[in-house]
C-alpha cells in the first residue's frame, strides 16, 4: 500500500465516512492512477478531467456516478493532498428527477397482510409505520422504544444523527405481540437465535416476498414503504417540518419533493395500520410461544 493510499484511508476514517465511502472514493483514484500509469499527486487538473469526461462518457455513467467520483477526486486532492485551488471545475450532468412508482394506501394495506408469520408482519410495519430507512430498520434495538411516550428512536441514521418518530398505539403493540412470541436477542429484528442484527438483504427478500403475495407488480424495494409513509401523511396534513424531522432530512428540500408526488387521499400513514390486528395474522407455530412483556 502507497503512503498516499495511506494516508486517503486514515483520513476518511477519522472523518467517519462511510466503508461504501471508502470503498468508492478508493476505486475512482486506482482508476485515475492506472488510466496514467502514475501517482495522482503529479496529475494536473486538466489531466484529471479530461479523464472523467472521456471515461463517464464510454463507460455511460450515470450522473449519480459522475458526482461520485468528483467527489472522490476532489476529496483526494484538496483534502489528502492539500491543494485547495485543485477544484474540478467542471459541469456536472443534472440528476434525473424521477418520480418513482409510488405504493398506494390500498396497496400498502394488501402488503402488510402478505406476510404469515408474525415477525415479518412486524418488520414491514415498522417500516412503513415509521417511514425507516432499511439500515435503520435492522439496526432497531429494545432500547429504541419508548413505550411511555410513544416514541421509536433512530440512533446514528443517515448523517450520523439520532432522531425520534411518534409510534403508533396499534403499532407498539403489535412490537409487544412479536416480542413475547419469538424473543429477540437486543436486536428487535435479530438473526434466528442470534444477537446480530437481521441483513439488509433479507430485510429486502421479506419485503419481495410479501409483494409477490400481495400481487403487487411495481418496482421497488423495500424503500417504498418509507416513500410511501411520507407521502401518505402529507397527503392528510402533516407540516412538512415535521415529516423533515420524521424522516430525518437535514435539507427540506429532500421532504418538499414529495409534495410533487402526493395523489389524493384521506387515510393516515398510522390510521391504515390500526385497521388490522395481529390476532388476524396467520400464526405459525413460532408465533404462538408466550413470554414476558419486553417493553
Amino acid at each position: 500500500m502507497t503512503p498516499l493510499r495511506q494516508k486517503m484511508i486514515d483520513l476518511m476514517t477519522f472523518r467517519q465516512y462511510s466503508p461504501q465511502t471508502h470503498k468508492a472514493y478508493l476505486a475512482y483514484v486506482t482508476y485515475l492512477s492506472r488510466y496514467y500509469n502514475c501517482s495522482p499527486e503529479h496529475l494536473t487538473e486538466q489531466q484529471v478531467i479530461d479523464w472523467l469526461m472521456q471515461v463517464a462518457n464510454e463507460r455511460h455513467w450515470s450522473a449519480s456516478t459522475v458526482h461520485q467520483a468528483k467527489n472522490g477526486l476532489k476529496f483526494l486532492y484538496t483534502q489528502v493532498l492539500a491543494q485547495p485551488d485543485f477544484l474540478l471545475d467542471i459541469g456536472l450532468p443534472k440528476r434525473p428527477q424521477k418520480i418513482p412508482l409510488l405504493l398506494t394506501q390500498q396497496e400498502v394495506y394488501r402488503l402488510l397482510n402478505a406476510p404469515g408469520n408474525l415477525k415479518h408482519l412486524t418488520l414491514l410495519s415498522v417500516c412503513y409505520g415509521c417511514g425507516l430507512r432499511v439500515s435503520e430498520l435492522v439496526s432497531l434495538t429494545q432500547d429504541d422504544i419508548d413505550s411511555e411516550r410513544l416514541l421509536l428512536r433512530v440512533v446514528r441514521g443517515k448523517g450520523k444523527k439520532d432522531r425520534n418518530i411518534a409510534l403508533s398505539k396499534s403499532l407498539l403493540n403489535l412490537l409487544r405481540r412479536y416480542w413475547c412470541a419469538w424473543h429477540p436477542n437486543y436486536f428487535i429484528f435479530s438473526r434466528y437465535h442470534q444477537k446480530k442484527a437481521m441483513s439488509i438483504s433479507s430485510a429486502q427478500k421479506v419485503f419481495r416476498q410479501a409483494k409477490k403475495t400481495a400481487d403487487i407488480d411495481k418496482k421497488g424495494g423495500i424503500h417504498s414503504l418509507r416513500h410511501a409513509y411520507a407521502t401518505h401523511q402529507l397527503e392528510n396534513g402533516l407540516p412538512i417540518h415535521q415529516l423533515q424531522k420524521f424522516l430525518g432530512h437535514s435539507d427540506i428540500n429532500l421532504t418538499l419533493r414529495y409534495l410533487h408526488w402526493v395523489p389524493e387521499s384521506h387515510v393516515m400513514a398510522s390510521d391504515l395500520l390500526a385497521h388490522f390486528t395481529p390476532d388476524e395474522v396467520v400464526l405459525n407455530s413460532h408465533d404462538k410461544e408466550n413470554s414476558h412483556d419486553a417493553f
